[in-house]
């Protein structure tokens, strides 16, 4: 209602509110890309202007906006979350933004969070997968490894019974994580059934290379992953890797026995390793199936075998190999087996039974004898690394890999899956992958910088964390103090201090 029409004259008459509404003054006017400040509130901000940073300077926040316009605030939210509210399940989130600045700037209440991984769909986590990975080095190394996450769902369809590092008897999905070595950033991962081994998933790998259009690529792979098949696949493909070898193996133990005395001499030693290595060069009998002229191509290709041996392991192997043993023996004993272990069983002891003596368990001591012998050695194989303490150098950098899976079950709280259908899992699998990105960037700085000889990450978080921002209708926004250690941290973590 503003006015009335005069009967005489025909114009209108406003109401008393209406006039009074159009006597006011215009309201402020908003700065570019500022939201607008309805309500007075002071909050935390400098944890989330960290991560606005990282954001930007690893693209991650320009790649989820162009693949998701619609979601990536509310994404980046939960992230954010995820990070600074350490092992905090995600019902807390309400609570949560209350007090902290953050992209979406608003509350996600469980149905909303729900929604929103539902709406995450394949199109857009592989268009992501693309842009970042088109940031990474080209000559880069990428680490790839697997992890299981364990689950009580009856529901996924996913979801197995399958061996896992720490013998979980829970059913499980399986995480194949990607790592960019020298970034120490992630930027690529796929969801496997829980019974698939990591020696099945190398070839679906290098097919999806090829779909999000990743080429040359430098990947390293533990030895979980060889086999035959796996190798001439890289080859193949054109890929160049490092891979761990098992000891057993007729060619690498043929060579081994040829260079053990040699392999000890001082001129093969690296002190900044402690360790004694060389290289040999070996021709590969590379095998590719023809379908089409229905025979298998045969060629020799050259390789690099690198063999190692650790004084300091041959003690450790010798402890960590006893306890083994120990363990074997005692479920013989006790007769609890456990089928991960089968093999062993048969492989280093005898089990008889008689009617006068009754069951007997007999080590096999020449299997023990054999094993103890290989205490120490270990080797790698790859088909560009010569150097064999530069191929350990980067063979060793594929532990990023287990930091970042013990930084996604751990610290993002991915340890039990907590949901209930697909779409809402593999939503839900994205976000804390864009959040294990944020938290992979800060580890890495804190460790080029030394900072965890001061500080822990938790620790690191809540200093940034209490800087305050304040804002006001009338006086617009205002940054609170910063300390000059704030300021350092900033700084050492590649980031400009904020100001407004």
């Amino acid at each position: 209602m503003i006015g009335k029409l005069d009967p005489d004259t025909g114009e209108v008459v406003p109401t008393r509110s209406y006039k009074k509404s159009q006597e006011q003054k215009p309201a402020v006017p908003i700065k570019p890309g500022s939201a607008p400040i309805t309500k007075m509130r002071r909050s935390f901000y400098g944890a989330s202007y960290l991560l606005d940073q990282i954001g930007r300077l690893t693209g991650v926040a320009e790649d989820l906006k162009s693949c998701f316009p619609d979601q990536y605030k509310q994404i980046l939210s939960i992230a954010y979350y995820l990070i600074l509210e350490e092992n905090n399940a995600l019902s807390r989130f309400s609570h949560w933004q209350k007090l902290h600045i953050h992209p979406y700037g608003d509350d996600l209440p469980s149905q909303r969070s729900s929604e929103l991984f539902q709406s995450i769909d394949e199109e857009g986590r592989t268009a992501f997968f693309k842009k970042q990975g088109k940031r990474r080095l080209e000559k880069e190394y990428w680490a790839f490894d697997i992890t299981s996450i364990s689950s009580y769902s009856e529901t996924l369809i996913q979801v197995k019974k399958g061996r896992n590092k720490e013998h979980d008897r829970l059913p499980q999905i399986n995480l194949a994580l990607l790592f960019g070595e020298e970034s120490g950033l992630p930027f690529y991962y796929r969801k496997l059934p829980g019974n698939i081994t990591d020696v099945k998933t190398v070839k679906q790998l290098m097919a999806e290379f090829d779909v999000m259009g990743y080429k040359k690529v430098s990947v390293i792979l533990d030895r979980g992953f060889y086999s035959k098949e796996n190798i001439n696949l890289l080859y193949k493909n054109h890929q160049k890797f490092i891979i761990g070898v098992k000891l057993g193996l007729k060619y690498v133990k043929e060579i081994l026995e040829e260079e053990r005395e040699n392999l000890q001499r001082w001129s093969n030693l690296q002190t900044q390793f402690g360790i004694y290595a060389l290289c040999r060069t070996i021709e590969w009998d590379y095998e590719q199936e023809r379908p089409y002229k229905g025979d298998v191509l045969k060629s020799k290709r050259r390789a690099y075998l690198h063999l190692f041996y650790n004084p300091e392991k041959t003690a450790k192997d010798q402890t960590d190999m006893n306890d083994y043993l120990t363990s074997l023996y005692n479920d013989l004993a006790e007769n609890t087996l456990k089928e991960y272990r089968m093999k062993d069983y048969d492989k280093f002891f005898d089990v008889t039974t008689t009617p006068k003596r009754g069951r007997k368990i007999k080590p096999k001591e020449e299997a023990m004898s054999q094993a103890a012998r290989d205490y120490g050695y270990f080797a790698i194989l790859s088909n560009e690394v010569k150097d064999p303490f530069e191929a350990l150098s980067l063979y060793r950098s594929k532990d990023i890999v287990e930091k970042g899976f013990g930084n996604l079950k751990d610290r993002l709280n991915f340890r039990r899956m907590q949901v209930s259908s697909e779409l809402s899992l593999n939503g839900m699998l994205f976000v804390e992958f864009v959040a294990l990105i944020y938290l992979s960037y800060v580890k890495k700085k804190m460790q080029d910088a030394g900072l965890f000889e001061k500080w822990t990450l938790q620790g690191l978080l809540d200093e940034l964390d209490i800087i305050e921002q304040f804002e006001s209708p009338e006086h617009g926004r205002l940054l609170g103090e910063i300390t000059k250690k704030q300021k350092e941290i900033y700084t050492t973590l590649g980031v400009d201090p904020p100001s407004l």
